[in-house]
């Protein structure tokens, strides 16, 4: 007993001082020999009173800043702490509070900006720089997607909506990097005339009927129904996730097709609406429509369209709250498709995706509306780049834009298989970089010496930098897709421009970034700082440009750029 009793005490004595240690390093671990040095833990209760350990207390002081005005700050001992909201605005960084495994952290960050290193060696036949990673329908400048081209229809400059050749090669060449970085998407024939029969619900006055038609080679559904809405051919359904839709479709005067969506978690009910008209689109209350062109009456087509983004394009126009909350596309699902008026449909689909339909619809728009004459995608809106620099008027052309479009258009002509139209397209688009941009082409000079394909061929010129080298990747494009006996002039244009670009990129280093354009020498103003979003894309853009040519200036600078936005500098003399 004895024994037991000296072992018991032995063992609490031990938890005894445990206990005590364990509760001074909790409390006092700032004056214990291995804390030393860290930074003081804040003391929101402290006072600061003589005799008092400095270490734990704290007070309210003034800070003065640059002798200009006044914050309030708090002292703890030596150290000085200033409330990270005007940190973040004085010297433009970021942070945010975030709970890692439970505990919270504080991330601070010099960049807003991301780099995306090539997995390897860039493909002019693959994914174009890190364009997979897009969704430009969903941007905010993008009005919607036009159900007549198939494209989508901007707002950046003008606000009532306008076709840019650059955004919709961006939207073509982001689905084709789609295509090949996605999985092959999910698809459900609703209706084929054929194999997939679908029981459409078809009233009085109404009639629906399915017959070969030899032009198309194909067993097609023909509809015919009063002018009521209530006399439609209507199919139930009850679909979800799989909300990209396609269908061969002839339509007749006044004859309409509609989408019913519903939200799964309010159970709102909308209708999307395609009509025979040459309308962008316009919303009535839960209708949302979409003119498919006056003239599409006697022309079979496919119409492809994401429903999902067609909604939520409409939805901004007559959803007036201002907590505003972007619709979720698993909260969506079909419930009816309809027709009314008379037509004929084919192959209507749903599907996941439809990357490749979107990709032809973009390299088709290039095809119908590029300028025979200039070879250029012409952008119909005024342009001013800023104070000193000319406007830009109607019509102007951008090596930016001919870029991408060449990109896109040699990608379209390796897809299809040689399609001749694709390549032809792509070699007209050529003509302007020889054209000096006084004169209606894209083409400065720097010094007289340097050749620059200008994204904005102003007067004087800005030289771009971003819109540069887009330029340059879609030159590459060209001379490595084309016959070899078509890629010399591309070849030509390219060494070129690579040549400019190694003489003239340190121009755009300011020692802890870049700037976006060359604005301080040509117009002998403040630099122009590139944001972190356009900095990230010189630093994709140069690492891209590494895997092409291995010039150690690109890659030297590039890293160096990149290391701008984890916060350090160039070194002071």
């Amino acid at each position: 007993m004895m024994r037991l009793n000296l072992k018991f005490l032995l063992i609490c004595l031990c938890f005894a001082v445990f206990l005590i240690t364990f509760t001074l390093w909790t409390n006092c671990g700032g004056d214990l020999p291995f804390a030393r040095g860290l930074v003081p833990k804040w003391s929101s209760h402290a006072r600061y009173e003589s005799g008092e350990n400095p270490l734990e207390l704290t007070e309210e002081i003034d800070c003065v800043i640059n002798q200009e005005y006044t914050i309030g700050c708090r002292r703890e001992g030596d150290e000085v702490y200033l409330p990270f909201s005007f940190l973040s605005k004085y010297f433009e960084v970021y942070g945010s509070l975030n709970t890692v495994d439970g505990a919270k952290r504080f991330d601070w960050a010099h960049s807003y900006g991301k780099v995306n290193a090539p997995k390897g060696g860039y493909d002019p036949k693959g994914i174009f720089m890190y364009f997979e990673n897009y969704n430009v329908e969903m941007r905010d400048r993008v009005k919607c997607i036009s159900a007549i081209e198939g494209v989508p229809i901007s707002t950046q400059w003008e606000s009532q909506g306008y076709f840019y050749a650059t955004q919709i090669a961006q939207f073509g060449l982001s689905h084709y990097s789609k295509n090949l970085t996605e999985p092959e998407p999910r698809r459900k024939i609703v209706e084929d005339g054929d194999k997939e029969m679908a029981e459409w619900r078809v009233p009085k006055n109404s009639s629906l009927s399915r017959a070969f038609v030899r032009e198309k080679e194909s067993t097609v559904v023909h509809f015919s129904t009063g002018k009521q809405f209530d006399s439609a051919i209507t199919l139930p359904m009850d679909h979800v996730l799989d909300l990209v839709l396609s269908v061969n479709l002839l339509l007749r005067p006044n004859s309409s097709f509609t989408v019913t969506l519903q939200n799964r978690e309010t159970q709102k009910l909308y209708n999307v609406i395609y009509i025979l008209a040459d309308l962008m689109m316009s919303v009535q209350d839960d209708n949302i429509y979409y003119g498919i062109g006056q003239n599409s009456t006697s022309n079979w087509r496919r119409l492809t369209r994401d429903l999902f983004v067609d909604l939520q394009k409409g939805l901004p126009q007559y959803i007036n709250t201002e907590k505003r909350r972007k619709m979720r596309r698993t909260e969506l699902k079909v419930v009816e498709i309809s027709f009314l008026g008379n037509g004929s449909f084919d192959n209507l689909t749903l599907a996941t995706s439809e990357h490749i339909s979107h990709f032809y619809d973009a390299a088709e728009w290039m095809i119908r509306h590029q300028d025979q004459s200039t070879g250029g995608w012409p952008i119909p809106v005024r342009r001013k780049l800023g104070p000193g620099f000319g406007e830009l008027s109607r019509g102007w052309y951008s090596a930016m834009s001919q870029g991408h479009a060449i990109s896109l258009l040699a990608r379209a002509y390796f897809h299809s298989r040689g399609d001749k139209r694709y390549l032809k397209a792509a070699l007209d688009g050529l003509k302007l970089f020889r054209i000096p941009s006084y004169q209606g082409g894209v083409l400065a000079t720097f010094l007289g010496k340097y050749a620059w394909y200008e994204e904005y061929p102003t007067t004087p010129p800005s030289f771009v930098l971003n819109g540069f080298i887009y330029s340059l990747l879609g030159l590459y494009d060209l001379n490595s897709t084309a016959p070899a006996n078509h890629s010399n002039e591309a070849a030509a244009l390219f060494e070129q421009g690579m040549l400019s670009l190694k003489k003239m990129l340190l121009l755009f280093d300011t020692g802890s970034g870049t700037s976006y354009d060359l604005r301080h020498f040509t117009l002998g103003i403040a630099p122009n700082l590139a944001r972190w979003d356009y900095h990230a894309t010189h630093v994709n853009q140069l690492l891209l440009l590494a895997t092409i040519d291995p010039d150690p200036i690109i890659a030297q600078t590039a890293e160096r750029w990149k290391n701008y936005m984890l916060g350090k500098r160039a070194q002071h003399n």
